[in-house]
């Protein structure tokens, strides 16, 4: 579910502020080129009804195994050419996996409206975060190990409800998940912000991880509480 799971903490050393506005703004532009890919591998998913076809236990099984695989060949390549691709290569990925979801939510009535609230309820959270990490002075390294476990509860307890097929317990899963990762947002940036993440490719990994699950969290609670049947 999270990059943070996988590699917990990152490179550390004393940067300029010319240095920690370019990983920045390097990391920004990479996140934008991120959603292209994103979009189309859900677009091809929906179309294709190929993630809806698996049954849940092999789908958590290719999900899980995809995306540790492509985080472990993100994190050998990130200081490589190579690095760009197979990130965006990830998000592709992240993107086919989501469209289980998004189709399921497409054949509600208001299916398309839910999407579009869900994506710009993330872009505000983004925003906001993205704002919030230029104007608070303190470091939030420490809230980090926090986060961390609140995210690997939400992996634990996402994988058990793939079985249980609980609506209590998926409501809950979501709304933890925005909080928690509306919180990694927030403290990914600030220690790019700080100097202490230098390598773009692994911010842009981490924060777009953060976004791929608020937003996946937000389509979730929308499609259980806002959706109409056709």
């Amino acid at each position: 579910m999270s990059e943070h799971i996988y590699s917990y903490g990152s490179s550390t050393g004393a940067v300029s502020g010319a240095q920690r506005n370019q990983v920045l703004r390097n990391t920004y532009w990479l996140l934008a080129l991120s959603m292209l890919p994103t979009v189309l591998g859900a677009w091809v998913g929906v179309a294709t009804g190929l993630t809806s076809a698996l049954s849940p236990g092999i789908g958590l099984v290719l999900f899980l195994g995809g995306a540790f695989g492509f985080m472990f060949a993100i994190e050998k390549t990130k200081h490589s050419a190579a690095g760009v691709p197979v990130l965006l290569a990830f998000t592709f990925f992240m993107g086919l996996m989501l469209s289980r979801l998004v189709g399921s939510v497409l054949g509600l009535a208001n299916g398309a409206e839910l999407i579009m609230a869900a994506f710009a309820g993330t872009g505000l959270v983004f925003l906001g975060m993205a704002s919030l990490s230029s104007v608070i002075k303190r470091d939030l390294s420490a809230m980090g190990k926090w986060l961390f476990v609140g995210a690997l509860l939400i992996l634990v307890a996402g994988i058990a409800n793939v079985f249980l097929q609980s609506g209590a317990l998926m409501i809950t899963i979501s709304v933890l998940a925005v909080g928690i990762f509306t919180a990694f947002i927030l403290h990914d940036l600030k220690r790019v912000r700080d100097g202490l993440e230098t390598n773009y490719i692994t911010a842009t990994l981490g924060v777009y991880l953060s976004l791929f699950n608020v937003f996946q969290a937000l389509l979730m609670l929308l499609g259980i509480g806002g959706g109409r049947e056709e």
